[in-house]
C-alpha cells in the first residue's frame, strides 16, 4: 500500500545508522525531481574532472599589487640605510650662522680657530672679537641682547651691533685698576640669556677673590689640611679694620 510504504521509508530515513550506510548519491537521487532528464554526475566523475577555481584577481593586477608593495619595501629599506637619494628634493634653505662673542685682546685672533667649523654640524659661527673696555650692552626681558662694539682693526675704527648666540670670554671681568670694572657687562649678558664658557655665575663670582677663597675655605673644612692644604688668610672689610 503507498501510505504503508511511504511510513515505512520515514521511519527509515530517520535512522541515522541506515543513511550512513546508503551508497554516495542516494539521497541525491531521491531528492531529484521525477521529471528530471538529466543524468546525476557521482562524485567520482566530480573528482575526474575538477573544476579550475576561479582567481579573485587577474594575473595582472596581482603583479602590479606586488610590484607596489617591493617598491614600497625596497623605499623603506633604503630609507632606513640612508640610502635614497634626495638629489630631487627641494633646495634646503641656508640657516643664518650663529654669532659668537669673544671677549678677548686682539693677540689672538679667535676667528681662525672656528673657523669651517659648525655648531651641530647644520648652523656656521661667526666671530666677533672685542675687549671689555670695546663693548656696551642692553639686554632685555623677551628680545635678548644687543651688544654695541667699537674696535680699532688695522687703524681703521670699526663700529658693530649684533645679538650674540654664544660668548666665550678669556678676560677678567673686575680689576681694582680705574675703569677696570666690567661686572656691569657680566650682569648685561645674564640679563639677556647668553650662555658662556665658563658660566656667567662663576665668572661674576670670580669678580671678588675673596668670595671665591670663601669657597676654598668650605672645601679645606670638608676635606681637612692634609688633603686640601689651604693658605691661612684674614679678611677685613675694609683697610680700617686692618689698621685697628
Amino acid at each position: 500500500h503507498p501510505t504503508t510504504a511511504m511510513n515505512f521509508l520515514r521511519r527509515r530515513l530517520s535512522d541515522s545508522s541506515f543513511v550512513a550506510n546508503l551508497p554516495n548519491g542516494y539521497m541525491m537521487d531521491l531528492q531529484r525531481p521525477d521529471n528530471s532528464t538529466s543524468s546525476p554526475v557521482s562524485p567520482a566523475m566530480e573528482r575526474k574532472h575538477p573544476q579550475p577555481p576561479q582567481p579573485l584577481h587577474s594575473s595582472s593586477a596581482g603583479t602590479s599589487i606586488f610590484s607596489s608593495i617591493s617598491s614600497a619595501m625596497k623605499q623603506t629599506t633604503q630609507a632606513a640605510a640612508g640610502l635614497i637619494d634626495h638629489s630631487t628634493s627641494p633646495t634646503p634653505v641656508a640657516q643664518k650662522p650663529k654669532v659668537l662673542l669673544v671677549i678677548d685682546d686682539a693677540h689672538t685672533d679667535w676667528a681662525k680657530y672656528f673657523q669651517g667649523k659648525k655648531v651641530n654640524g647644520e648652523f656656521d659661527i661667526r666671530v666677533e672679537q672685542a675687549e671689555f673696555s670695546e663693548l656696551n650692552l642692553a639686554a632685555y626681558v623677551t628680545g635678548g641682547c644687543m651688544v654695541d662694539m667699537q674696535v680699532m682693526r688695522n687703524g681703521t675704527k670699526v663700529v658693530r651691533s649684533f645679538k650674540p648666540d654664544f660668548a666665550l670670554i678669556r678676560q677678567h671681568a673686575y680689576s681694582m685698576a680705574l675703569g677696570e670694572d666690567f661686572r656691569s657687562l657680566i650682569i648685561g649678558l645674564q640679563y639677556g640669556g647668553i650662555h658662556t664658557v665658563n658660566s656667567l655665575y662663576s665668572i661674576y663670582n670670580f669678580c671678588s677673590k675673596p668670595w671665591v677663597f670663601s669657597q676654598l675655605i668650605k672645601i679645606f673644612n670638608s676635606l681637612g689640611p692634609e688633603k686640601f692644604p689651604l693658605v691661612e688668610q684674614t679678611f677685613f672689610p675694609s683697610h680700617k679694620q686692618m689698621v685697628s
